[in-house]
C-alpha cells in the first residue's frame, strides 16, 4: 500500500499538512508559533502509535483504562541536523483493575511488533521506556 501526503507552505515557518484521509495539521517553527514543530509532532507520533497499540492490547484484556498518557523525554545532538539521539517514554496508567502483567505485554508488543513509528527509530535512536499505574485515580 502506499501512503500519501501533502505539506503546503503557508506563511513565513507555517505549514499545512494533509493526509490521504483529509485530516489536516498545522506546523509552525517561528517567532511566537502557533502551532508544533515538526519534530515535535515527530515525537507525539511516537507515542499516539504505541499508546493505540497498548489500548488495543489493555482493551482485548478486558482492563478498563480510566487515564492514559505518554510523557516523552528526548536527546538532541549538540549539531546540525539536530537528530533525536535517545528518546523516553514513561507510560501512565490510572485504573482500577489493570495489572503489571498486562502493562508490560501491551508495551512490549507494541515497541517489538505493532508501532511502526517506533521500527522505524530502532537502530538509528536509543529508545527506552517505563511505566506508572495509579490503581487509585
Amino acid at each position: 500500500m502506499i501512503t500519501t501526503a501533502k505539506v503546503n507552505w503557508i506563511d513565513n515557518y507555517k505549514l499545512e499538512g494533509h493526509t490521504r484521509s483529509g485530516k489536516t495539521v498545522l506546523m509552525d517553527t517561528g517567532k511566537g508559533a502557533v502551532a508544533a514543530s515538526p519534530a515535535e509532532l515527530f515525537l507525539q507520533s511516537a507515542a499516539g502509535c504505541t499508546m493505540m497499540d497498548c489500548y488495543l492490547v489493555i482493551s482485548k484484556s478486558r482492563k478498563h483504562l480510566e487515564k492514559f498518557w505518554v510523557d516523552l523525554e528526548a536527546d538532541e545532538s549538540d549539531t546540525h541536523p539536530k537528530v533525536f539521539t535517545k528518546i523516553h517514554l514513561t507510560y501512565n496508567f490510572v485504573s482500577h483493575d489493570l495489572d503489571d502483567a498486562t502493562i508490560q505485554r501491551a508495551i512490549k508488543l507494541s515497541e517489538e511488533k505493532y508501532c511502526r513509528v517506533h521500527a522505524m527509530l530502532k537502530g538509528n535512536v536509543e529508545m527506552t521506556s517505563s511505566y506508572n499505574l495509579n490503581k487509585n485515580g
